[in-house]
């Protein structure tokens, strides 16, 4: 090592020496202590972290190319929003607000920041290097392929495996998770009264096997239990699907066994696709969704060539934007992405996306006319500024003049602006005057911009608290706290909705197992097993795929950052909902396997 290479080192293990120690001394502000700092600040645990801090950004430093500035900047933008989601996540979830004049947050921000930078780059430069050995490897060595034949009974058979795992559960549960709107649902067909609330195509679905059965058999646990089977083999036949896709593009027989076994057992993947909430169906679509894009991105030419593919897209389109208003959405901002992406097939593109939106306001007008369903609803879509006012009404109500109130109760009553739930937006929005706010949308939107004007801060703190856990990591699902359902009342997690409402009633086969995905559902018991307990998290999740979206971004493979986008759009949509659940967010476990071979991968 000649003097100008030792002396590069010694500056660069001067910075490793500040960053390390800089970090450590803000990393107890993205750690929820309560206050209570001597738990990391007088412990031995804090000495370990310097030193792994110090000893991991030294290495980094050191191998890393410093003039790559593409992925310094990417990993940098990464490793702002990461910790900027720490910083005021943790400080929602201890104390519900976020206090913007604290210098603890201002200064911890770009020292973590740099920080986690460092490290993201280390980290992509590791997974490059596998990738890239990998790729040398594979030039030497044939894969060979599996006859057609052999696919098909391998694919029948994974089909039924799936199914053969989920009946004891459903055995256990019996006759299902009946939930999350169920009874609503069911009633508007039994009732013949139908809404534009729910997507009618699930209405009819959910509603009309459950009468049907029930016509015949007189039960409606049995009506209830047929309609699970039949979503059971839908979402067997995406993950089937999906297995069969990875098999195709060559993804390793190791990830492939792991994913199978992960579709048959994980509780997240059971519990959802038992569960009679729309959630299941729209992001099975969703799933086949992104395979077509995939399958688009790799090769334009064998997808414009293809009758089938271009069918399988229009149709997953289509069926994913039915199931789920947010769907739509989320959909509609794809499409210049789309035609931006795809310049070389541009008339293709358009008269599939023009034949996909057709078809769906066909097919969604066609049953509003039908069965006369009545819509006028506002609420939904006013969730956020909904939970604004009434926040800034609890917390700040000396800045609303008497007209301001006045107003303000034209639309919400004090009866409702009282039951303000900052985590949870449904007690106040299902009060709200639609006919009131219809009649003279102007001024009320006027009301909502002079309060957001006055309490601007007030106004981003109602948005976070009713998104944050769909960001931060280290989030308890604790929503609906003390609510009480038909059988139980929420205690100290709201993760899934264990209930059989009305007119089901819970009828276990196997009790064991059945108190096994009850303590799931409503304890706190998996979130007491560290690393594990992230793979519950939609915030932890969230984070992972964000990583993976942002490196293969770096990698340049922008065939399968067009599929990433579609997830980041369905998640836009759902931070601006009306809480913070784990079956909005479903394509986060549905999709887990499919992301990780898009890591490990190359598909």
């Amino acid at each position: 090592m000649n003097e100008n290479e030792f002396r590069i080192k010694l500056k660069l293990s001067t910075v490793a020496f500040l960053i390390a120690t800089a970090g450590t001394l803000c990393f107890p502000q993205v750690l929820n202590l309560k206050e209570n700092t001597l738990g990391f600040t007088n412990s031995i645990f804090a000495v370990f972290v310097w030193l792994l801090c110090l000893y991991a950004v030294n290495r980094s430093l050191q191998t890393i190319d410093l003039k790559d500035k593409r992925g310094w900047i990417i990993a940098g933008i990464l490793a702002f929003l990461f910790t900027t989601s720490m910083l005021f996540g943790v400080r929602l979830d201890a104390v519900g607000n976020v206090d913007f004049k604290d210098w603890r947050l201002w200064i911890s921000l770009p020292v973590l920041t740099c920080l986690f930078t460092i490290l993201v780059r280390k980290f992509w430069d590791f997974l490059s290097g596998m990738e890239d050995r990998k790729n040398r490897l594979a030039e030497h060595i044939k894969m060979p392929g599996v006859p057609k034949k052999t696919t098909k009974y391998v694919n029948i058979l994974t089909f039924l495996f799936m199914l053969l795992c989920w009946l004891p559960v459903l055995l256990a549960v019996y006759p299902g998770f009946f939930v999350y709107d169920a009874q609503e649902e069911w009633l508007q067909v039994a009732s013949r009264t139908f809404t534009t609330h729910h997507p009618l195509v699930h209405v009819l679905m959910l509603g009309g096997i459950i009468c049907a059965v029930h016509k015949v058999t007189d039960s409606y646990n049995l009506g209830i239990a047929c309609y699970m089977v039949v979503q059971m083999m839908v979402v067997s036949g995406a993950f089937t699907y999906l297995l069969s896709f990875m098999r195709k593009r060559k993804v390793s027989k190791a990830v492939r066994l792991l994913s199978l076994f992960y579709f048959a057992f994980f509780p997240v993947i059971v519990m959802f696709t038992l569960c009679s909430a729309k959630d299941a169906l729209f992001t099975a679509a969703l799933l086949l969704l992104l395979l077509a894009l995939l399958d688009m991105g790799s090769d334009e030419e064998e997808f414009y060539a293809s009758k089938s593919k271009k069918i399988f897209f229009i149709l997953s389109a289509v069926a994913m934007m039915l199931f789920r208003k947010n769907g739509v959405y989320a959909f509609a901002v794809m499409v210049p992405i789309l035609l931006l992406y795809h310049k070389k097939n541009l008339k293709k593109l358009a008269v599939l996306l023009v034949i996909i939106f057709l078809s769906y306001f066909v097919i969604n007008t066609g049953l509003t006319v039908v069965f006369h369903a009545q819509g006028g609803e506002n609420q939904e879509i006013l969730t956020v500024p909904i939970q604004q006012l009434a926040r800034t009404y609890k917390f700040n109500q000396e800045v609303f003049e008497p007209e301001d109130v006045e107003a303000l109760h034209e639309i919400l009553p004090e009866e409702a602006l009282v039951l303000y739930n900052p985590k949870l937006s449904d007690p106040v929005k299902v009060r709200f005057q639609n006919e009131v706010f219809a009649a003279d949308k102007s001024k009320y939107a006027g009301l909502w911009v002079r309060i957001g004007l006055k309490k601007p801060l007030s106004y981003i703190n109602a948005w976070l608290m009713n998104s944050y856990g769909f960001w931060y990591p280290d989030t308890v699902i604790d929503v609906y706290s003390g609510n009480t359902v038909f059988t139980f009342t929420y205690a100290d997690s709201s993760y899934f909705g264990y209930e059989v409402e009305e007119p089901g009633f819970r009828d276990s086969k196997i009790p064991w197992l059945d108190e096994a995905y009850r303590k799931l559902a409503l304890e706190i018991s998996q979130e007491k097993i560290p690393i594990y307990s992230m793979l519950y998290s939609p915030g932890g999740i969230f984070w992972c795929i964000a990583f993976v979206f942002a490196y293969v971004l770096y990698r340049k493979k922008y065939h399968i950052v067009i599929p990433y986008m579609m997830v980041l759009l369905v998640w836009l949509t759902v931070i601006l909902g009306p809480t913070y659940l784990p079956r909005y967010v479903l394509i986060f476990w549905y999709g887990l396997p499919l992301f990780a071979a898009m890591l490990l991968e190359e598909v």
